[in-house]
Protein backbone atom coordinates (compact mmCIF):
# COMPACT_ATOMS: atom_id res chain seq x y z
CA UNK A 1 0.00 0.00 0.00
CA UNK A 2 1.12 3.49 -1.11
CA UNK A 3 2.45 5.99 1.54
CA UNK A 4 0.00 8.98 2.04
CA UNK A 5 1.17 12.23 1.35
CA UNK A 6 -0.63 15.84 1.98
CA UNK A 7 0.38 18.30 -0.40
CA UNK A 8 -0.38 21.74 0.43
CA UNK A 9 0.15 23.96 -2.74
CA UNK A 10 -2.31 27.13 -4.03
CA UNK A 11 -0.47 27.38 -7.48
CA UNK A 12 -3.48 26.13 -9.89
CA UNK A 13 -0.65 24.85 -12.30
CA UNK A 14 2.12 23.67 -10.02
CA UNK A 15 -0.31 22.14 -7.78
CA UNK A 16 -1.57 19.56 -9.65
CA UNK A 17 1.58 18.97 -11.31
CA UNK A 18 3.53 18.11 -8.15
CA UNK A 19 0.52 15.72 -7.27
CA UNK A 20 1.09 14.42 -10.51
CA UNK A 21 4.64 13.86 -10.39
CA UNK A 22 4.18 12.25 -6.71
CA UNK A 23 1.27 10.34 -7.39
CA UNK A 24 3.62 7.85 -9.10
CA UNK A 25 5.24 6.89 -5.75
CA UNK A 26 2.77 8.25 -2.96
CA UNK A 27 -0.73 8.27 -2.53
CA UNK A 28 -1.35 12.17 -2.46
CA UNK A 29 -3.91 14.16 -1.40
CA UNK A 30 -3.70 18.13 -2.70
CA UNK A 31 -5.18 21.00 -0.44
CA UNK A 32 -5.11 24.32 -2.07
CA UNK A 33 -5.30 26.27 0.93
CA UNK A 34 -4.40 25.78 4.73
CA UNK A 35 -7.51 25.76 6.28
CA UNK A 36 -8.32 22.83 4.31
CA UNK A 37 -5.31 21.06 4.83
CA UNK A 38 -5.37 21.09 8.72
CA UNK A 39 -9.18 19.50 8.16
CA UNK A 40 -7.72 17.04 6.02
CA UNK A 41 -4.94 16.19 8.22
CA UNK A 42 -7.65 15.99 11.16
CA UNK A 43 -9.84 13.36 9.24
CA UNK A 44 -6.84 11.00 8.28
CA UNK A 45 -3.45 10.04 8.60
CA UNK A 46 -0.31 10.73 6.58
CA UNK A 47 2.57 9.26 6.40
CA UNK A 48 4.24 12.89 5.17
CA UNK A 49 3.20 16.53 4.20
CA UNK A 50 4.75 18.89 1.64
CA UNK A 51 3.89 22.33 2.48
CA UNK A 52 3.98 25.26 0.41
CA UNK A 53 5.03 28.38 2.74
CA UNK A 54 2.67 31.35 0.87
CA UNK A 55 -0.39 30.08 1.31
CA UNK A 56 -4.12 32.23 1.38
CA UNK A 57 -5.63 32.48 4.84
CA UNK A 58 -3.54 30.70 6.99
CA UNK A 59 0.20 30.10 5.86
CA UNK A 60 2.27 27.28 5.43
CA UNK A 61 4.24 28.11 8.98
CA UNK A 62 0.97 28.49 10.54
CA UNK A 63 -0.21 25.47 9.35
CA UNK A 64 2.81 23.45 10.54
CA UNK A 65 2.65 24.98 13.96
CA UNK A 66 -1.09 24.29 14.39
CA UNK A 67 -0.10 20.77 13.31
CA UNK A 68 2.51 20.82 16.07
CA UNK A 69 0.26 22.27 18.90
CA UNK A 70 -2.43 19.64 17.84
CA UNK A 71 0.69 16.95 18.56
CA UNK A 72 0.65 15.82 15.39
CA UNK A 73 4.49 14.69 14.44
CA UNK A 74 4.02 13.64 10.82
CA UNK A 75 7.33 14.66 9.12
CA UNK A 76 6.93 18.20 7.26
CA UNK A 77 8.90 19.12 4.00
CA UNK A 78 8.00 22.93 3.33
CA UNK A 79 8.31 24.41 -0.05
CA UNK A 80 8.85 27.76 -0.96
CA UNK A 81 10.41 30.68 -2.96
CA UNK A 82 11.86 32.07 0.10
CA UNK A 83 15.51 31.04 -0.35
CA UNK A 84 17.06 33.52 2.87
CA UNK A 85 18.42 31.91 5.56
CA UNK A 86 16.20 33.55 8.02
CA UNK A 87 13.13 32.51 5.99
CA UNK A 88 14.62 28.38 6.29
CA UNK A 89 15.03 29.25 9.55
CA UNK A 90 12.03 30.24 10.99
CA UNK A 91 9.88 27.53 8.60
CA UNK A 92 12.30 24.99 10.64
CA UNK A 93 11.70 26.43 13.99
CA UNK A 94 7.61 26.56 13.49
CA UNK A 95 7.92 22.68 13.41
CA UNK A 96 9.11 21.47 9.38
CA UNK A 97 11.52 18.71 9.39
CA UNK A 98 13.26 20.36 6.14
CA UNK A 99 12.84 22.99 3.55
CA UNK A 100 13.35 23.49 -0.52
CA UNK A 101 13.51 26.22 -2.58
CA UNK A 102 11.53 26.48 -5.68
CA UNK A 103 12.18 26.01 -8.42
CA UNK A 104 13.50 22.34 -7.25
CA UNK A 105 14.37 19.09 -8.85
CA UNK A 106 11.69 16.59 -8.52
CA UNK A 107 14.36 13.57 -7.88
CA UNK A 108 15.53 15.94 -5.07
CA UNK A 109 12.16 16.34 -3.90
CA UNK A 110 11.03 12.78 -3.67
CA UNK A 111 14.45 11.27 -2.27
CA UNK A 112 13.99 14.22 0.68
CA UNK A 113 10.52 12.69 1.07
CA UNK A 114 11.96 9.32 0.98
CA UNK A 115 14.53 10.12 3.45
CA UNK A 116 11.91 11.82 5.79
CA UNK A 117 9.75 8.63 5.85
CA UNK A 118 12.91 6.32 6.42
CA UNK A 119 13.62 8.19 9.36
CA UNK A 120 10.85 8.24 10.97
CA UNK A 121 9.59 5.15 10.38
CA UNK A 122 10.01 3.71 14.06
CA UNK A 123 12.28 0.81 12.78
CA UNK A 124 14.94 -0.50 15.12
CA UNK A 125 15.70 -3.30 17.96
CA UNK A 126 13.15 -3.01 20.35
CA UNK A 127 10.45 -0.22 21.73
CA UNK A 128 9.90 -0.75 25.34
CA UNK A 129 5.88 0.13 26.24
CA UNK A 130 5.87 -0.73 30.03
CA UNK A 131 7.31 -3.65 30.67
CA UNK A 132 6.68 -5.32 27.25
CA UNK A 133 9.27 -5.39 24.75
CA UNK A 134 7.76 -4.42 21.21
CA UNK A 135 9.86 -5.93 17.59
CA UNK A 136 7.88 -4.64 14.35
CA UNK A 137 10.41 -6.30 12.29
CA UNK A 138 9.50 -9.25 12.88
CA UNK A 139 5.99 -8.56 14.13
CA UNK A 140 6.30 -9.48 17.88
CA UNK A 141 6.04 -8.44 21.17
CA UNK A 142 8.08 -10.30 24.57
CA UNK A 143 5.81 -9.93 27.57
CA UNK A 144 8.11 -9.74 30.98
CA UNK A 145 5.57 -13.06 32.26
CA UNK A 146 5.02 -15.34 29.37
CA UNK A 147 7.76 -14.91 26.59
CA UNK A 148 7.35 -13.54 22.98
CA UNK A 149 4.31 -13.54 21.52
CA UNK A 150 2.99 -13.09 17.55
CA UNK A 151 1.51 -10.49 16.15
CA UNK A 152 -0.08 -10.19 12.58
CA UNK A 153 0.40 -7.56 10.25
CA UNK A 154 -2.27 -4.90 10.75
CA UNK A 155 -1.69 -5.85 14.34
CA UNK A 156 2.06 -4.66 14.15
CA UNK A 157 0.82 -1.82 12.17
CA UNK A 158 -1.48 -0.46 14.56
CA UNK A 159 0.37 -0.76 17.47
CA UNK A 160 3.94 0.33 15.01
CA UNK A 161 1.74 3.94 14.82
CA UNK A 162 0.48 4.29 18.49
CA UNK A 163 4.33 3.61 19.74
CA UNK A 164 5.56 6.29 16.64
CA UNK A 165 3.75 9.35 19.19
CA UNK A 166 3.37 7.73 22.42
CA UNK A 167 2.10 10.71 24.23
CA UNK A 168 -0.36 11.02 21.53
CA UNK A 169 -4.10 9.83 21.75
CA UNK A 170 -5.01 9.06 17.57
CA UNK A 171 -9.02 8.69 16.37
CA UNK A 172 -10.33 5.71 15.34
CA UNK A 173 -10.36 7.35 11.76
CA UNK A 174 -6.37 8.26 11.96
CA UNK A 175 -6.05 4.79 12.59
CA UNK A 176 -8.35 3.23 10.02
CA UNK A 177 -7.03 5.35 7.26
CA UNK A 178 -3.29 4.23 8.28
CA UNK A 179 -3.55 0.77 8.93
CA UNK A 180 -6.47 -0.45 6.57
CA UNK A 181 -7.31 -0.45 3.32
CA UNK A 182 -9.86 1.65 2.16
CA UNK A 183 -13.45 0.80 2.48
CA UNK A 184 -12.98 -0.67 5.85
CA UNK A 185 -15.38 0.86 8.67
CA UNK A 186 -14.23 2.03 12.13
CA UNK A 187 -15.74 -0.81 14.02
CA UNK A 188 -12.08 -2.36 12.56
CA UNK A 189 -10.31 -0.64 14.49
CA UNK A 190 -12.00 -1.16 17.63
CA UNK A 191 -11.93 -5.25 16.79
CA UNK A 192 -8.53 -5.05 16.38
CA UNK A 193 -7.77 -2.94 19.33
CA UNK A 194 -9.08 -5.88 21.29
CA UNK A 195 -7.22 -8.30 19.70
CA UNK A 196 -4.13 -6.65 20.52
CA UNK A 197 -5.60 -6.70 24.25
CA UNK A 198 -5.93 -10.28 24.85
CA UNK A 199 -2.81 -11.19 23.31
CA UNK A 200 -1.22 -8.86 25.49
CA UNK A 201 -2.13 -6.58 28.46
CA UNK A 202 -5.38 -4.87 28.45
CA UNK A 203 -3.31 -1.72 29.40
CA UNK A 204 -1.04 -2.12 26.57
CA UNK A 205 -3.41 0.60 24.56
CA UNK A 206 -5.53 3.22 26.33
CA UNK A 207 -9.08 4.29 25.16
CA UNK A 208 -9.25 7.65 25.31
CA UNK A 209 -13.14 8.72 25.68
CA UNK A 210 -14.42 10.93 23.58
CA UNK A 211 -10.83 10.92 21.37
CA UNK A 212 -9.74 7.20 20.47
CA UNK A 213 -6.92 5.44 21.57
CA UNK A 214 -3.20 6.01 22.56
CA UNK A 215 -0.58 3.63 23.66
CA UNK A 216 -0.96 2.35 27.24
CA UNK A 217 1.25 1.67 30.58
CA UNK A 218 0.98 -2.05 31.32
CA UNK A 219 2.95 -2.76 34.24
Amino acid sequence: MALRLLLVEDDPRLGPLVADVLGEEWDVTLCADGESALLAAAAQYFDVMVVDRRLPGIDGTEVVETLRQRRISTPVLMLTALGEVRDRVSGLDAGANDYLVKPFDFDELTARLRALTRDYSGAGPGIEIGGWSFFPDDSSITSPYTGRVMLTEKETAMLRLLASEPARAFTRQHLLSAVFARGEQLGTVDTYVHYIRRKTDRDLISTVRGVGYRLGTPA
